[in-house]
């Protein structure tokens, strides 16, 4: 916990307990130097129960051009099999307006309509976790770049440093070297 509090005051300026529990997270995994990328939409889809992949399948389905192929298709049919029973026994089993067909239409959307905003419910889910997921990666991944710029700040003054006792001493011996010769 100790290395969690210097992560917290060094990087983000502020004490673990006051961050928030994203925060924490992050400053948990930089001090623990674990990863902290998942693939959140598996984890999703393992927790999720028959009832929402169903939902998730039939929207797949209704907003797909096989289903519009379908529903044209059902249309002409119907039309063209109403308009066969007309010119062949002179009269029709869905009269115009196509009443029947209303009906079956009216049904399909009233069922179809609550299960897509079953599964545009689930991807809004879905979408607000991956942009929590990509807030805490992005987070850590900027902390860690702060990490390496002071690493390499470090580093930079570390050599600055040898660098300067190597020119004194090299000014020590150009002296000595100097006095050995004047005399």
């Amino acid at each position: 916990m100790q290395r969690t509090n210097e992560v917290a005051a060094k990087l983000l300026g502020v004490p673990y307990e006051s961050l928030d529990e994203r925060a924490q997270k992050v400053a948990r995994h930089i001090a623990e130097r674990k990863h902290i990328a998942r693939n959140i939409v598996k984890e999703r889809e393992e927790k999720s129960t028959r009832g929402q992949r169903a939902a998730d399948r039939v929207t797949a389905f209704g907003g797909s051009w096989l289903f519009i192929s379908l529903f044209v298709l059902t249309m002409v049919v119907w039309i063209g099999l109403n308009s066969f029973v007309l010119a062949r026994y002179g009269n029709r089993f869905d009269p115009y307006p196509y009443i029947l067909l209303n009906l079956f239409l009216s049904m399909l959307a009233a069922i179809q309509a609550p299960i897509i905003l079953m599964s545009q419910n689930r991807q809004t889910e879905k979408d607000r976790m991956s942009a929590e997921h990509d807030y805490e990666v992005n987070l850590k991944a900027e902390l860690e770049i702060m990490l390496l710029h002071e690493k390499m700040d470090a580093l930079r003054e570390e050599q600055w440093t040898e660098l300067l006792a190597i020119q004194r001493e090299q000014i020590t011996l150009l002296k000595n070297l100097l006095v050995t010769k004047a005399v």
